[in-house]
């Protein structure tokens, strides 16, 4: 019997006749593709009952459960002609190899949080490759360190680590249900990104699926291959298939608070004295502020600022620096709310008050959402003129949001190339705005989009100059190519956007990994070669 290894080697040293489904249709690529998989009674018993297509029972429900944006959850979407859901890495090598063969695009999903889609959707036919089932988590206390394949979710991480310690962590995003591959690859904000960096500063190993359907690690893949997969989106160069991660200590004790104050309760003078403390707060305070609309005392439309902050200490150590550091905000000890990290994780986003621990473990939000999301970087503090015209935009929408996270502390000392995430020193918070709505309606969208598109050309003049953006915001307003990014000049504009200097040198380590650009979408890394 033909060995599952010598069908790899001898389907990727054949030469590719079928690098566009366009050239064949699409009876001839299922006929290639089920082909290739390895057969029955190889080492891989169960490779055909991963694999779904339009007719299989669990077609649309395996589609629809990872797609958190409700935007892509309609009948004009595309359908991947196929949707693999491998149990471990040799069926996503398999996976990989034969929709290649087959002439079809895969996109590659492990959380589905992506804001634009590019993780599920390709216009061309295609295949979906679905990591939930490669989840395992293996903590090492005394290492401090944590191998996590990558389609586990942020929750069942910090499950796990909690499980095996209480006083290690992992510096993430507050949102369990996200997945931990397209995270870190996007870079990975969090509230211990101040004391800690972010996800992406700490990894330690990976382990990534080459164009030639390789299995590297660290060593096996090389100094810039690693560099670019961590905030590089890893999509561009190959499929991640776990990372080893260096978790962090956090003291026994963390302290919440959440204050929110409207307009007429003088938001305005809070948010501007905020921006000067960024760079004053120490590493261990992380105070963040959401805006959202909100009527006044009178009926009439406002805004609320709510300043949602993580501490790194008791009630009473806090309670003493915000005296001294934010007199204005009047905190007090009933706002203050003492908890273990992994506490924190469940609670910090205050419309997740009524969640419990075991809920860290659920994979999908309960309630669909339709959303638009742009973002910013702000290196120089806005006005009381310029927050106050800001706040103006609020006046006739709802259910909109605009985040701004801040940086310094750690994220200052970290160089811009250390990872392809550049956005370093000099950077007071990151801004993400977000439209939102619950019921697909076409009308209700434009006006979505019109009002988020309305707020950010407005921030174009007080934000960072060039322009930029976080690629886990993914943007496609930014600029796009229909079929990936053939051309370096031709992504450029978007590319600097998100990597600043950094975009060269991940078009040249996509060059020398995947120079035919196999691995792509409309924002992927474009080769870049000599």
């Amino acid at each position: 019997m033909v060995s599952l290894g010598s069908i790899f080697l001898a389907l990727f040293y054949l030469p590719l006749l079928v690098t566009s489904i366009h050239h064949r249709d699409l009876e001839d690529a299922n006929a290639n593709f089920y082909g290739c998989l390895p057969n029955e009674s190889g080492n891989q018993p169960h490779i055909y009952s991963i694999v779904h297509t339009i007719s299989s029972k669990n077609y649309q429900s395996i589609l629809q459960s990872s797609i958190h944006n409700g935007r892509f959850n309609n009948s004009n979407i595309p359908k991947p002609h196929y949707i693999i859901v491998p149990e471990n890495k040799e069926q996503v090598r398999a996976a990989m190899i034969c929709c290649k063969y087959s002439g079809l695009e895969t996109r590659i999903r492990s959380g589905g949080h992506d804001y634009e889609g590019l993780s599920s959707i390709s216009y061309k036919p295609y295949c979906l490759v679905d990591l939930s089932s490669l989840r395992k988590i293996n903590i090492d206390v005394q290492e401090k360190t944590a191998w996590v394949e990558a389609g586990a979710t942020l929750g069942e991480l910090y499950y796990n680590i909690a499980n095996q310690s209480k006083i290690l962590a992992f510096p993430a995003g507050t949102c369990p249900s996200v997945g931990v591959g397209g995270h870190i690859t996007g870079g990975g904000q969090g509230p211990l990104m101040r004391k800690h960096g972010l996800a992406a500063d700490n990894v330690l190993d990976a382990t990534i699926l080459n164009i030639n359907g390789t299995i590297l690690d660290r060593r096996g893949m090389g100094e810039d291959l690693f560099w670019a997969i961590r905030g590089g989106g890893a999509a561009s160069f190959g499929v991640v298939l776990s990372w080893k991660l260096q978790l962090v200590e956090v003291p026994p004790v963390l302290t919440l608070f959440t204050v929110a104050r409207t307009h007429e309760e003088g938001a305005t003078k809070l948010v501007e004295k905020w921006q000067k403390l960024i760079k004053e707060f120490p590493e261990e305070l992380f105070v963040r502020i959401n805006i959202n609309p909100k009527k006044d005392s009178l009926g009439k439309p406002s805004i609320q600022a709510s300043f949602n902050s993580l501490y790194l200490g008791t009630r009473r150590h806090l309670r003493r620096l915000m005296r001294k550091k934010f007199p204005e905000l009047n905190l007090k000890s009933k706002d203050c709310h003492e908890m273990s990290w992994i506490n924190s994780t469940i609670r910090i986003d205050s419309y997740r008050k009524d969640l419990t621990i075991q809920d860290l473990l659920e994979r999908k939000d309960k309630r669909m959402t339709f959303y638009k999301t742009k973002s910013d970087y702000v290196t120089k503090a806005l006005s009381k003129k310029a927050l106050e015209g800001l706040w103006n935009a609020f006046k006739n929408t709802v259910d909109a949001l605009m985040i701004f996270t801040p940086h310094g502390g750690k994220m200052s000392e970290i160089l811009e190339d250390a990872i392809p995430f550049p956005h370093r020193k000099g950077v007071l918070y990151n801004v993400q705005y977000f439209a939102l709505w619950h019921h697909q309606n076409q009308t209700v969208e434009k006006i979505k989009f019109d009002w988020v598109n309305g707020v950010y050309d407005y921030m174009g003049r007080y934000v960072s100059k060039p322009r930029t953006a976080y690629l886990n915001t993914r943007d496609l307003d930014l600029g796009k190519t229909q079929n990936g990014s053939e051309k370096y000049s031709e992504a450029k504009s978007w590319g600097e956007m998100y990597f600043k200097g950094n975009f060269e040198k991940l078009a040249r380590v996509k060059y020398s990994v995947d120079p035919g650009n196999y691995f792509r979408n409309e924002q992927s890394i474009p080769p870049l070669g000599p």
